[in-house]
């Protein structure tokens, strides 16, 4: 019976162990990891084979079954991989917190000291198998890709989107991109990045999630100037997160949309805001009422659509 090798220590596991327990772990919940679930709705991306963005070269054995598995895991909408300094070398870079997978490059060398021996004796030198690590991220996961690198969703089937909806998105202006694998509004480049249609669970949520974050774009310098210098769990940020999420609520009911908490997980920071100040509901809901006339007033029947949402407000 065969035996994964041990690491040095004898306690730490190494790499064989660790692929050889995931890939276990997969067979025994019945799914096979050569076989991807392409179809479900947790892959987003096409099927092919994983390759490096930076070099195009595919990637190979065990490394196309670890790479395979993060797609599918992770719901990336590409199968292409950078490492860190791939990623800034190409003008880009991988975005805070983002956390790589680690490949494998399998090579085998002589030591020096073996090539003399051989040499002394007339034998032969024998190599040595070994395994270098890499970290590797998908590009879902860097910003300032060039775009012929940057990882491009197929375009929505016709129909997914609905047609108000998508005519709001074009007339604001407002850069929007489909693609990746997370929304946000980033406000020093002034996008908005929404993944596609088909990487929510109810297509209803990709129109939902699409005008909370139209919502941060509103406020941009540009338009509507609010304050949006809040870092992640501040309380500036949580209270643009409750202008942009009622923001979301209002023109979802102007154009007939059932509104849902986007942002559930954001509920006790909100609770905090409004503890602090009996004022910031008021505020916050006379700025998203102003987005939102900001954003329905793009559409052709503005009018109406905008007067629907001040009524909701």
């Amino acid at each position: 019976m065969s035996r994964s090798p041990s690491s040095a220590d004898g306690n730490r596991p190494t790499f064989y162990d660790v692929i050889t327990s995931k890939i276990i772990a997969e067979l025994k919940d019945g799914r096979v990891p050569w076989v991807q679930p392409w179809g479900t709705p947790s892959a987003k991306a096409q099927l092919t084979m994983p390759k490096n963005a930076s070099t195009n070269r595919t990637y190979s054995g065990i490394n196309v079954l670890i790479l395979w598995g993060s797609v599918i895991e992770q719901g990336y909408a590409g199968q292409s991989w950078l490492t860190f300094r791939q990623a800034l070398a190409l003008g880009g870079n991988v975005r805070k917190g983002e956390r790589g997978v680690t490949v494998v490059y399998a090579d085998r060398f002589i030591p020096d000291n073996a090539r003399r021996r051989a040499a002394a004796g007339g034998g032969e030198a024998r190599a040595i198998p070994f395994l270098k690590r890499f970290t590797v991220f998908n590009t879902d996961q860097c910003d300032g890709l060039p775009d012929e690198i940057a990882t491009v969703a197929p375009p929505p089937p016709p129909g997914t989107i609905e047609p108000r909806v998508e005519a709001l998105i074009k007339a604001t202006g407002i850069d929007f991109r489909i693609g990746g694998a997370r929304a946000f509004y980033a406000p020093s480049e002034d996008y908005v990045q929404v993944p596609p249609p088909a990487a929510f669970f109810e297509p209803i949520n990709w129109h939902r999630t699409a005008l909370h974050e139209l919502g941060h774009a509103s406020g941009h310098a540009s338009r509507l100037n609010r304050d949006l210098s809040g870092s992640f769990g501040s309380r500036k940020y949580a209270f643009e997160e409750l202008v942009a999420e009622m923001n979301a609520a209002f023109c979802c009911a102007a154009l007939g949309i059932a509104p849902t908490v986007r942002h559930a997980d954001y509920i006790g920071s909100w609770l905090e805001v409004l503890r602090e100040d009996n004022r910031a509901i008021v505020r916050s809901a006379s700025l998203a009422s102003k987005a939102a006339d900001y954003l329905l007033g793009f559409l052709p029947d503005a009018g109406d659509a905008a007067s629907n949402a001040r009524r909701v407000a």
